[in-house]
């Protein structure tokens, strides 16, 4: 008997020396445990992997934000659901040099056209950091053409100039820019129009005369306080973005040197001769033309199979 208990005990022993050689659960209804020898090679499978997992869960938070977005033109921006939006800029007035009496009436002249309004009116401000180039580059134009300057008088004009450059790139100094956004919602099913090309122009129409008149009667009205109203145009709108989501880098890169340089152009029109440019426009308006005619074919081929 004591030989069978011994003869137990020394098979138990070997048979759990036997499954943590093999690195196997003693009880074989545990699940296997799974060890990664951590080599090189498996830590840079395993950081690899961490890698690409961050890159597909990065957010694309630039293109969802102008997902809504259908285009920017004829000084509107058009969302998918047919709403357009006009933007004007405001030059306020300067409210605190004002006696008491220029004040109250400043006041009553805004109460009363925020009461006179029944659509949705937005505020926006935006902080630009203050760009003093333009200025800088006619002082040094006019220091350059001018003729009856001593060696003083241009020493002067270079260090205020220097002062000036330097008093901009040391500390971060602000304007703010004031905009008034006016936003109209049509509905396509009100227009009645005999093909897409004029349906799409009567929206446009109407949603532009719409919006003017509310940017005209703000217009008018706000000029009796002393505060100017403009129209922003397709460009400015396009100016206002470019400031909003390129704050530090709008002060070197400049949006109007981009214009310049036609560095937003469709195609490059840099150092070509005019026929050039014309047998390039034909090119793209021919493609154009093609791609429209193969969409029909298309369409045409899909009707016919159903």
């Amino acid at each position: 008997m004591i030989e069978l208990i011994v003869m137990a005990i020394f098979g138990v022993v070997a048979y759990v020396f036997y499954k943590m050689m093999l690195k196997e659960p003693i009880l074989p209804w545990k699940e296997k445990k799974v060890y990664e020898s951590e080599t090189p090679s498996n830590k840079k499978k395993q950081k690899k992997k961490k890698h690409e997992v961050s890159i597909e869960d990065e957010p694309k938070l630039f293109q969802e934000l102008f997902d809504e977005v259908k285009d920017i033109s004829n000084h509107m921006i058009r969302f998918n659901d047919n709403s357009f939006t006009m933007i004007a800029e405001v030059e306020p007035v300067n409210y605190f040099l004002k006696s008491q009496d220029e004040q109250e009436a400043i006041d009553m002249v805004f109460e009363s056209w925020l009461a006179a309004i029944n659509y949705p009116v937005q505020f926006y401000l935006q902080n630009r950091f203050i760009d003093i180039s333009e200025p800088v580059q006619q002082m040094k134009e006019s220091m350059r053409n001018s003729e009856d300057l001593n060696e003083a008088a241009l020493s002067f004009g270079q260090s205020m100039i220097d002062d000036l450059q330097n008093w901009q790139s040391q500390t971060p100094r602000y304007e703010t820019k004031r905009y008034l956004i006016f936003t109209h919602k049509i509905n396509a099913k009100d227009i009645s129009a005999d093909s897409a090309e004029e349906l799409e122009e009567k929206l446009v129409e109407k949603s532009f005369a719409e919006l003017m008149r509310r940017l005209n009667a703000a217009k008018s009205q706000l000029r009796r306080a002393e505060m100017s109203v403009s129209l922003l145009p397709t460009e400015g709108i396009y100016e206002l973005l470019y400031h909003t989501f390129n704050r530090r880098k709008a002060v070197k890169n400049r949006f109007k040197d981009l214009v310049e340089t036609e560095k937003n152009a469709l195609y490059v029109t840099a150092e070509q001769s005019d026929e050039h440019i014309e047998a390039v426009k034909e090119a793209i308006e021919e493609n154009e033309i093609n791609q429209e005619e193969q969409r029909k074919e298309e369409r045409t081929e899909e009707s016919q199979a159903s």
